[in-house]
């Protein structure tokens, strides 16, 4: 009788196995199928955020040049007129000087005949020097003038070479400063998408300058009862250190943590996958969500048969057969396989859209050397003092 009760016990309780896993089956398909239709969304905002982005940056780029040259030169044909206008009246007041001159000079001629005569040999002498002079002074001014503007030229390739090698080095130091905020932003990302997808389970984040990691999860079954705890570090850098696994495992230690997991950019050298090390679960932010909830579900399903007291070595052995089976790592391989084909998808827009940034670049690199020869022809013809076409306020700086 006590083995038919028994039989009859692992019956039911193999029944309710059954029912349990199915449940869980399609709780994880409807997540599923809730992460991609989010995940579509998101990306077709995106898609029209930037595409709204690239139009108005355009229409505002042909709007400031039109302004800016249209400006500029109407500017400039106002001070060549200005200027062609003051040359006349000098010209003319010249003129007028010169007609008294020669009238002064003929009244001197039909007094004085002689005298003028060798006046006129002495003045005609000094004309002479004096042009030879002037010749020669205006020759001096000349070579003066090009030997300013040789240098001119040198001086302002040696400040453009000067700005390049500043802009280049401001750059690195820029991108090296931004790496401490782009940790903080997977810190984030990583702690909204715990909450999001994990919303019954207590997520506490480990404050700045506190020793520790950076966030710990709660994990609580149906009931709210607490079930285990996972710690997680976050990390985005081009390097994976392998001291962060001994540092975690301490804090897995100090905690009273469950599972220790860390989130990375980078990962080891002999990983080329999500997976477990010295103890340790390592993963991408891409691959996080699924693998912790595998790591969460496992946790609660030791929980639940480490709180029965009947009939506990069989849920054991029921709970290693099923994370041990065919069908776990089945689930699991097409998991990863559907995350994979999602990180090479964001690594194709991610592709396309750099190469679109690189081409907008050279577009404007190009407008901006058409335009300096539109300057550099402009400033031959009517003089460097009198002309202004700089684009940017940058290029300005460096012409004066």
């Amino acid at each position: 009788m006590e083995e038919a009760v028994s039989e009859e016990y692992k019956k039911e309780l193999r029944e309710q196995m059954q029912a349990y896993k199915k449940q869980k089956d399609s709780e994880l398909a409807k997540k599923e199928a809730d992460y991609a239709a989010l995940a579509l969304k998101k990306e077709t905002e995106f898609k029209q955020v930037l595409q709204q982005e690239k139009q108005q940056l355009q229409q505002l780029l042909e709007t400031s040049l039109r302004k800016t040259i249209a400006a500029d030169f109407e500017n400039k044909l106002q001070l060549l007129e200005q200027n062609n206008k003051d040359n006349q009246e000098k010209l003319k007041a010249s003129r007028q000087k010169e007609l008294e001159f020669l009238q002064k000079e003929q009244a001197l001629q039909t007094k004085e005949a002689e005298l003028e005569i060798s006046i006129q040999r002495k003045l005609q002498e000094e004309r002479g020097k004096l042009s030879e002079e002037l010749r020669k002074l205006e020759e001096q001014k000349t070579a003066a003038r090009e030997t300013d503007h040789q240098l001119r030229v040198k001086e302002l390739e040696k400040q453009l070479e000067d700005q390049k090698r500043l802009a280049e080095e401001m750059r690195r130091k820029a991108e090296q400063g931004s790496m401490q905020l782009q940790g903080e932003v997977q810190e984030l990302a990583l702690e909204a998408m715990l909450q999001a997808a994990f919303p019954f389970d207590l997520i506490a984040e480990v404050g700045k300058g506190v020793k520790g990691a950076d966030c710990i999860q709660t994990v609580r079954n149906n009931f709210g009862q607490e079930c285990g705890k996972i710690i997680y570090e976050s990390k985005r850098t081009n390097n994976f250190a392998a001291e962060w696994i001994e540092k975690l495992k301490a804090d897995m230690r100090s905690t009273g943590s469950d599972v220790a997991v860390i989130v990375t950019q980078a990962m080891p050298k002999d990983m080329d996958g999500f997976g477990e090390k010295n103890g340790v679960w390592i993963c991408q932010f891409t691959e996080a969500r699924a693998m912790i909830a595998l790591l969460r579900d496992s946790i609660i399903k030791v929980y639940s048969a480490g709180k029965s007291q009947q009939n506990r070595g069989d849920k054991m052995h029921l709970l290693y057969d099923y994370l041990t089976g065919n069908e776990f790592a089945e689930q699991w391989k097409a998991v990863r396989e559907g995350f994979m084909s999602m990180k090479l998808s964001i690594q194709r827009e991610r592709d396309a859209m750099e190469k679109l940034w690189k081409a907008r670049e050279k577009q404007l690199e190009k407008v901006l050397l058409n335009a300096a020869h539109i300057r550099g022809s402009i400033e031959g013809i009517a003089g460097q003092d009198n002309i202004d076409l700089a684009l940017t306020d940058e290029e300005e700086k460096l012409l004066d």
